[in-house]
């Protein structure tokens, strides 16, 4: 078995936010998207390879106990979709145990989708913009990558849990909403829908990196407002 290691930023271990159950939530270093409301942006580049599959294994093994009601460990970051090598063996490993996998995702990795959906149980996927106009100027990237990889998530049947950030003066209307609501609608298997309120809490990390915040006078999403359009999204 060939070793291929990783490069992880960090790990929390009893995440109820992140899928069924209690799960391990590993965040992966690394990104090619540039999201205007990104609160990650010290994962935006991979760095150094931290961590062996083996290595990860073992850390994550110790948290079984725990995994109940369908708990177990999700894939985040950053784009874990961008170290595949690395969690298809990890992966391996995890399944061998009988240990539930989610992979929180925007779905724009470097390929071998189809390889590594066989070992997922659940994809949580970032929808950004459903637009290729809107999804260019809210990720920098164009939408054909997230198209292919949502073809394959379709294609082999697995349960999607989709989240969207919802921003004051960009997404937060009803039109968009219903123009949501219609695209969901050709999604297959969509077990949730959930909609998050859009918050300045990494304006100091952006400082702190030197990096420009493109949204700083961006208020915080009114969370009443949200929870509306959200009706609004499930309704019939």
């Amino acid at each position: 078995m060939k070793n291929y290691n990783g490069s992880i930023d960090s790990i929390e271990s009893f995440s109820t936010k992140d899928g069924p159950g209690i799960r391990t939530v590993i965040f992966f270093n690394g990104c090619k998207l540039r999201c205007l409301f990104c609160h990650n942006p010290e994962m935006w580049n991979k760095k150094e390879n931290n961590v062996t599959p083996k290595e990860l294994y073992e850390k994550i093994i110790k948290f079984k106990p725990y995994y109940k009601n369908g708990g177990g460990v999700t894939f985040s970051g950053g784009e874990p979709l961008l170290q595949v090598d690395f969690i298809i063996e990890l992966s391996k490993m995890l399944k061998n145990d009988n240990i539930n996998i989610a992979l929180d995702t925007a779905g724009v990795g470097i390929g071998k989708y189809e390889e590594i959906l066989k070992l997922v149980d659940l994809v949580i996927l970032d929808i950004k913009d459903y637009n290729k106009e809107g999804y260019k100027k809210m990720t920098g990237q164009t939408i054909e990558e997230f198209n292919r990889f949502l073809k394959t998530v379709e294609k082999l049947g697995k349960k999607i849990w989709i989240r969207q950030v919802i921003v004051p003066g960009i997404n937060d209307t009803k039109e968009y909403i219903l123009g949501l609501k219609k695209y969901l609608k050709n999604i297959n298997n969509i077990e949730k829908i959930e909609l998050l309120p859009y918050h300045t809490m990494a304006i100091d990390k952006y400082k702190k990196l030197g990096i420009k915040y493109v949204l700083k006078d961006t208020p915080n999403m009114n969370k009443e407002k949200c929870l509306e359009l959200e009706n609004i999204l499930k309704e019939d």
